[in-house]
């Protein structure tokens, strides 16, 4: 169950596992596209750290107000598909109060949705997308009584050994095609990273 409070509780942790993944997540951006991935995740982090002091009590203020931290770090793509999942999640939590397993489960393939509608990605893409939907599926099917963060890794990292001998179908990555085939999607590896700091 999230509600308000675990979700603010949980923030610190997201941002001190982004600080501590950003020169992986550079070097792993390096080798398909601009190597600020990293950088620009760090810089997201430090905004919502810059934010925590005046968080709001509800799950839809917690999230607007990082999505509002998360717009000011310009850089990445990925950026951007960070803030717009994160707003996408505080209008979906408008006047709801906690989120049970179910609901997690549709909120992340609401946010699937609308990142594909704004990214251009697909499923099957080898993107963080993938990665989401796998802990979307992961979710929706496990009972209550399960460790939401435990499911949502155990998903992300398989997401990340299933896709890994697969190419890269779209963004900067296409454009090095089966050359891509056995390495790790730097955004894959950054949704894995932000799970695990939870």
């Amino acid at each position: 169950m999230l509600d308000a409070a675990t979700l603010a509780a949980a923030l610190p942790r997201w941002c001190a596992g982004v600080h501590a993944a950003a020169r992986e997540l550079n070097a792993l951006d390096g080798r398909l596209g601009d190597a600020d991935l990293g950088a620009t995740l760090d810089k997201c982090a430090t905004l919502v750290e810059q934010a925590l002091p005046e968080m709001p009590d509800t799950l839809e203020g917690i999230f607007k107000r990082c999505a509002q931290a998360s717009a000011k770090a310009s850089g990445s793509s990925f950026g951007t598909l960070l803030t717009v999942a994160l707003m996408t999640s505080a209008k979906r939590c408008a006047g709801v109060a906690s989120l049970d397993h179910p609901a997690l489960a549709a909120l992340l393939a609401e946010v699937v949705s609308t990142l594909s509608a704004r990214g251009g990605a697909s499923l099957g893409d080898k993107t963080v997308l993938d990665g989401l939907q796998a802990i979307h599926v992961a979710l929706a099917a496990s009972p209550e009584s399960a460790d939401a963060r435990r499911v949502a890794s155990v998903a992300a990292r398989s997401a990340l050994d299933a896709f890994r001998h697969k190419p890269n179908r779209i963004g900067r990555a296409r454009m090095f095609a089966d050359k891509t085939i056995g390495m790790e999607d730097p955004g894959m590896v950054a949704l894995l990273r932000m799970v695990d700091a939870l």
